[in-house]
C-alpha cells in the first residue's frame, strides 16, 4: 500500500497513528483482518461499517483500540480470558457465601408462607366487609323509608289537625255567637266563623268529607244568626244617628268603627242582608245631612249683607231722580261695591273653621256672600272628607259617597241657583272663584278626590256669571249720558272713582293667576272708560278746565290702582303716559295765560340770527316792553299761577310737580330770551331790566317749600 506524507502520532502503547485525515484508514486494518470459516462466506456484508465506524471513534475504548494499531483477534482473545478469569473469580464469591444463600433462600420461603396465611385472612375480611356493605346498604334504604313515611304522616298530622280545627264548632263559638251581645269579643268570634265557612266553602277536599255533612248545617245556622244579629245591631247605630244634636262623627269613629268587620263579614257571607244595610246607611246619612245643609244654609242667609243691586254699576248716576224715588245710601259713598278693601282677608282666613250662625247672629253680624260662601264649602269640604274617609274604611268602598252626598249637593245647589241669578256683586264673585280655587287645592292636598267634580262645577257656573255681570259694568260705561253724569266740578268724577276702584280690586286678585281672559276684560273696560272720561272732559267749555279735569281724575285712578300693590298691570302705564301728556299741555296752557307775549316771540323770534335775517331782525324796541313787562309783573304771575294750582287740583303732590314743572318752563323760556338779547345789537341797554335767573330760582325753590 503507499503511504503518503503523514504526521505520526505515538499512542499509549508505543504504536503511532497518522493523523492527517479526519478519519481512520479503514484499508489498512481490514486487510490485516483473517477470518476462518467467514472469510470466504458469501454472506458477509460490510454495508454500513463505515457508519458504525464513525458513530464509534466517540468512545474511549475503540478509539484506544484504534490508535494502538492492534489487530482485533488478539484484543479479543485478551479479553476472553479477562472474562473468563472474572467468571471463575465470581464462582468462588459465589462458593464462599453458599450457606448464606441458603440462609437467604429459607427465609423467602418462609416470608411466602406467611404471605400466603396473611392473603388468605384479607380475603376473608374483604368478604365480610362485603357483607356488612350490604347490610349497611339495605338499612339505610330501610332508614329513609321510615323517614319519608314519618314526613308524610307529620303532614297528614298537620292537615288533619288543620282540618279539624277548621272544621269543628266549639261550644263556645255557638255561644257566643246565640246568646253574647255584640261587642268585640263578638268580632273576634265572626273572624273564627268566617274562616270555616271560607274554608267549608273552598276547599274542595272538605266537600267530599263525610264531616261535613255533620258540621255544615250547624255552620249554615251560626251563619244565620250572625248575620241576623249583625243586622239588628247595625240597624240600631244607624237609628241612633238621626238623632237631634248628635255628633256623627264621633259616633262614626269611636262606635261604628270598631265594628267595620261586622260589616265585611255581611259583605262575605250575608250579600243581601249587606245590600240592606248599605241602602239603609245611605239613605239615613243622605237625609241627616241633607237636613244639616238645608238648616246651615237657612241660617247662613239671615246673615248676608247685600251688597249690589243690578242697577249698582260703573256708570249709572249717583243721584237717584224721580218724584217717588225711594231714597236710599249714594251709590258713590257705598264704596263696598266696587273697592276690594277688607274682603281681600277672605282669602288668608281659608282655613278657618266655618261660621257658627247663631254666635253670629246673637251679635247682629252681617257678612258679604263671599264669607257665606267659604263658610258653607268648609263645612261641606270637612263633612265630606270625614265621610269619604268612613265610607272607605266602614264599608271598603268609595262609590257610596257619591250616593250618601247627592242629597247634600242637592241642597247646596238649590240654594246657589238661587242666590247667583240675583248676585250683581262682580268683586264678590271673583272672590268666589279665588275661594274654589283653594279649596281645590285643599282638597288636593288632603288627597280627597270625592269633591272635584262638585267644585268644577261651581268654578264653571261662577265664571259666566261674572262675566255677565262685568259685561253689564262694560255697557254702563258705553251707553252712559253724559248729561246726566256731568258735573260742573273738575275734581274726580265718581264714575272715574268706581273705575279705579273696580279695575284695582280686580288687578289685585289676579296678581297670583294670571288670568288673561280677565286682562283683556279689564282693557277692553279701559277703552270704554277713556271714551267716557274724554266726552265728560269736552263738557268743560274751556281747554284748560278739560285738562284740569283729565289730570285730575288719571291722577286719582293712577293713586287707587298703585294701592292695589306694585302690579298696577297695563291699565296703570297707560293713565300714567296720559298724565304727563296732559300734563305738559296744562303747563303751556298755565304759561300763556300769564306770560303769553314772552313765549310767542320766545317760540318765533328767539332763535333766529340778526345776521341772518337782516331784513326784519330783532331790535331792542320790539324786546324793550317785554323785558319790562315781565320786570313789573312777574312775581304777581307767579303768585296768580300758584292760587291757580291749588284750587284746581285735589292731590297737593300733583299740583306741587305741576307748579314745578311750569316754573321750570317759564324759566327756559325766560333763558332763551336773555340769551336773544345779548345777541341784538345795542340789547345791553336792556340789562338794567332784566331780571336775574338767580332771582327766578330762589322764586321756584320759595314756592317749591312752601306747596
Amino acid at each position: 500500500m503507499a503511504a503518503s506524507p503523514t504526521n505520526k502520532v505515538r499512542g499509549p502503547y508505543g504504536e503511532t497513528n497518522d493523523t492527517s485525515k479526519a478519519g481512520f484508514d479503514l484499508g489498512m486494518f481490514v486487510g490485516d483482518l483473517a477470518f476462518e470459516e467467514d472469510a470466504s462466506s458469501d454472506d458477509v456484508s460490510l454495508e454500513g461499517l463505515q457508519q458504525e465506524l464513525e458513530e464509534c471513534k466517540s468512545d474511549d475504548v475503540v478509539a484506544n483500540i484504534l490508535s494502538k494499531g492492534t489487530k482485533l483477534r488478539e484484543y479479543t482473545k485478551g479479553v476472553e480470558n479477562d472474562v473468563r478469569q472474572v467468571e471463575l473469580d465470581s464462582i468462588q464469591d459465589y462458593i464462599k457465601e453458599s450457606d448464606n444463600l441458603v440462609s437467604l433462600h429459607d427465609q423467602i420461603r418462609d416470608c411466602d408462607s406467611i404471605l400466603t396465611q396473611m392473603e388468605t385472612l384479607l380475603s376473608g375480611f374483604q368478604v365480610e366487609i362485603g357483607s356488612i356493605s350490604t347490610e349497611i346498604k339495605s338499612l339505610q334504604e330501610k332508614s329513609m323509608d321510615m323517614g319519608l313515611k314519618l314526613k308524610n304522616r307529620k303532614v297528614a298530622e298537620l292537615k288533619l289537625a288543620r282540618f279539624v280545627e277548621d272544621i269543628i264548632v266549639p261550644p263556645r263559638m255557638v255561644d257566643i255567637i246565640v246568646d253574647r251581645e255584640v261587642n268585640e269579643e263578638y268580632m273576634r268570634t265572626l273572624e273564627i266563623l268566617s274562616k270555616k265557612l271560607k274554608f267549608v266553602e273552598v276547599d274542595p277536599m272538605v266537600k267530599s268529607s263525610k264531616a261535613l255533612k255533620d258540621v255544615q248545617p250547624e255552620l249554615e245556622r251560626l251563619r244565620q244568626k250572625a248575620v241576623s244579629k249583625i243586622f239588628e245591631f247595625v240597624v240600631q247605630k244607624l237609628y241612633s244617628l238621626r238623632k237631634p244634636k248628635t255628633n256623627i262623627q264621633i259616633l262614626q269613629q269611636s262606635v261604628l268603627l270598631k265594628y267595620k268587620y261586622a260589616i265585611l263579614f255581611l259583605k262575605e257571607h250575608g250579600k243581601e242582608v249587606y245590600t240592606e244595610v248599605r241602602g239603609a246607611y245611605i239613605d239615613t246619612m243622605n237625609k241627616v245631612l241633607s237636613a244639616h245643609f238645608r238648616a246651615y244654609i237657612q241660617a247662613l242667609e239671615r246673615l248676608q249683607m247685600d251688597i249690589a243691586t243690578s242697577s249698582d254699576l260703573i256708570g249709572v248716576e249717583a243721584r237717584v231722580t224721580g218724584l217717588f224715588s225711594r231714597g236710599r245710601e249714594p251709590l258713590k259713598n257705598r264704596s263696598a261695591v266696587f273697592a276690594l278693601g277688607e274682603r281681600i282677608s277672605i282669602l288668608k282666613e281659608i282655613e278657618q273653621p266655618a261660621l257658627i250662625p247663631h254666635i253670629a247672629e246673637a251679635s247682629s253680624l252681617k257678612f258679604p256672600y263671599e264669607v257665606l260662601f267659604r263658610s258653607l264649602h268648609k263645612l261641606l269640604m270637612d263633612t265630606a272628607t270625614s265621610e269619604y274617609l268612613f265610607c272607605h274604611d266602614f264599608f271598603g268602598e268609595e262609590t257610596i259617597f257619591y250616593d250618601i252626598f247627592a242629597g247634600p249637593f242637592s241642597v247646596i245647589d238649590e240654594h246657589f241657583s238661587s242666590i247667583l241669578p240675583n248676585c250683581f256683586d262682580a268683586i264678590g264673585l271673583m272672590l268666589m272663584i279665588r275661594i274654589v280655587h283653594q279649596h281645590q287645592l285643599i282638597m288636593s292636598r288632603r288627597r280627597i278626590p270625592c269633591l272635584d267634580s262638585y267644585l268644577d262645577k261651581i268654578n264653571i257656573s261662577l265664571w259666566p256669571r261674572f262675566k255677565m255681570v262685568f259685561d253689564m259694568h262694560l255697557n254702563s260705561l258705553r251707553t252712559a249720558n253724559v248729561k246726566t253724569l256731568w258735573e260742573d266740578d273738575v275734581h274726580p268724577h265718581y264714575v272715574m272713582r268706581r273705575y279705579a276702584e273696580f279695575t284695582a280690586s280686580l288687578v289685585h286678585l289676579n296678581v297670583e293667576y294670571g288670568d288673561g281672559q280677565l286682562d283683556l276684560n279689564l282693557e277692553r273696560l279701559r277703552m270704554a272708560v277713556d271714551d267716557l272720561l274724554n266726552r265728560l272732559a269736552q263738557m268743560f267749555q274751556r281747554p284748560k278746565l278739560q285738562t284740569v279735569f283729565l289730570i285730575n281724575n288719571y291722577d286719582m285712578t293712577i293713586s287707587v290702582l298703585k294701592e292695589a300693590g306694585t302690579e298696577g298691570g297695563r291699565a296703570q302705564l297707560h293713565f300714567e303716559e296720559l298724565l304727563r301728556n296732559n300734563t305738559a299741555t296744562f303747563v303751556e296752557e298755565l304759561l300763556l295765560e300769564h306770560f303769553r307775549d314772552i313765549i310767542l316771540f320766545v317760540k318765533t323770534r328767539a332763535s333766529e340770527d340778526p345776521n341772518i335775517n337782516q331784513e326784519n331782525p330783532v331790535s331792542v324796541a320790539e324786546v324793550e316792553p317785554l323785558v319790562k313787562d315781565f320786570a313789573s309783573r312777574w312775581k304777581a304771575a307767579i303768585e296768580l299761577m300758584h292760587k291757580d294750582v291749588i284750587t284746581s287740583f285735589s292731590n297737593f303732590l300733583c299740583g306741587m310737580d305741576i307748579l314745578r314743572a311750569a316754573l321750570t318752563q317759564l324759566l327756559l323760556y325766560y333763558t332763551r330770551l336773555s340769551d336773544c338779547i345779548k345777541r341784538i345789537a345795542g340789547g345791553s341797554a336792556l340789562n338794567k331790566d332784566l331780571v336775574s335767573i338767580s332771582s327766578i330760582m330762589y322764586e321756584i325753590k320759595k314756592y317749591s317749600r312752601t306747596f
